[in-house]
């Protein structure tokens, strides 16, 4: 039998040494026996696997509200896509598979729903009331808002996975770190390698749904650098392939371009940041895991094109646009009137802030769920 004592040991031999190994854990807030053949970043993954918030991320979307169409993108199906380029990157560097796999698990449970603009829409409306911030939030969730245990609130995640979730930065994120996990250095390894596969994910697929969408012409990519140089390749190795198959070959090459660009820009900034151990992580001036100077300028260049041909699009910007309303419009009708919120969350009143308690509340919707309350609330023929 393989107990959880021998995965640490094997940890000890296999890993880097600056990787994060599961018997230096900080622990947990609340103390918990430890499964005796199950590691605790393990039991990390599976209470975040199991949890409302993470099932709920099926229905939240990333840039096409969820009627749009059954193909694109989700939280949920970004999140998974994050998770396997993460455990990749991890596993070839020598760190903790299962640290990262949960960090990228984790990483969007605290978004809102309709993407960004629902979070920018929240974030506004408690800009005086404690703000909003979804990786603030995600640690909410999964320290307070879960409700699955008799003994404790939340999941009762591990130190080093919670630090990850509040953490997390990409250019999509504005950090804001909470307490008790400290504002000074670059978090730890393992969760810059979800950082940079958050990225990679992104770049990815907001360039296949925007083609399927139809709101990026194919035609148009020609000048960009990083989709010139894969599609010729592709075309040279499979001239007759269909014109999708080839569209996902060509998207494929990108994300192994952009993986293999950070594992080796990575193995060079270990050696020139002089890594040894996990503390050497804390002390460094700026991320260790990067993409070499190159392919951050192909990259940028295409996340141009993508933000003006797909975000800026007036498609994309009236759905925005709407949901900012919908929120909005909720979020009043909750504050002046919350015996219309349900009775467990209108119970909380007694004891916590409304505005939080409106916040968290609408957070925790999926799109197709503000989309039902907003009918029920507004519509004068809508079953309640």
């Amino acid at each position: 039998m393989i107990t959880r004592k021998e995965f640490e040991k094997r940890e000890e031999k296999n890993l880097a040494s600056y990787a994060a190994k599961s018997k230096n854990t900080k622990g947990r807030v609340h103390r918990e026996s430890e499964h005796p053949y199950r590691g605790i970043y393990q039991r990390d993954k599976s209470r975040i696997i199991h949890a409302t918030a993470f099932r709920r991320l099926e229905y939240k979307t990333q840039v096409f509200v969820f009627h749009e169409g059954d193909s694109y993108r989700t939280r949920l199906t970004h999140t998974l896509e994050v998770a396997q380029i993460a455990k990749t990157i991890a596993r070839v560097l020598a760190l903790n598979e299962e640290l990262s796999e949960a960090i990228a698990l984790a990483h969007d449970l605290g978004h809102t729903p309709f993407g960004h603009a629902g979070e920018d829409a929240l974030a506004e409306l408690m800009h005086q009331h404690g703000g909003f911030d979804h990786n603030v939030h995600g640690l909410r969730v999964v320290e307070v808002l879960e409700k699955r245990y008799p003994d404790f609130p939340g999941l009762n995640l591990t130190y080093e996975v919670c630090e990850g979730i509040v953490k997390h930065s990409t250019p999509f994120d504005k950090i804001r770190i909470a307490v008790p996990f400290e504002a000074e250095g670059p978090p730890n390894f393992e969760t810059q390698v979800v950082d940079i596969a958050d990225e990679i994910a992104y770049d990815n697929h907001d360039l296949d749904d925007g083609l399927t969408s139809g709101l990026i012409d194919e035609n148009e990519l020609n000048d960009i650098r990083l989709w010139k140089e894969v599609n010729i390749r592709v075309k040279k190795s499979y001239p007759k392939l269909t014109e999708n198959i080839r569209r996902f070959q060509a998207i494929k090459n990108i994300i192994d371009m952009q993986v293999t660009d950070a594992i080796c820009n990575t193995e060079k900034r270990i050696q020139q940041f002089k890594i040894k151990k996990a503390g050497d992580i804390k002390k460094a001036t700026e991320k260790i895991v990067q993409f070499s100077p190159s392919m951050d300028s192909k990259r940028q260049q295409m996340r141009n094109f993508i933000t003006d041909k797909l975000y800026k699009n007036h498609r994309v910007i009236r759905m925005s646009d709407k949901a900012v309303r919908f929120i909005k419009s909720m979020f009043k009708v909750y504050l002046d009137k919350p015996e219309q919120l349900p009775p467990n969350t209108a119970s909380r009143l007694k004891k916590e802030d409304k505005y939080r308690v409106v916040c968290d509340y609408i957070a925790g919707m999926t799109d197709r769920y503000a989309l039902d309350e907003y009918k029920k609330l507004f519509e004068p023929y809508e079953r309640v």
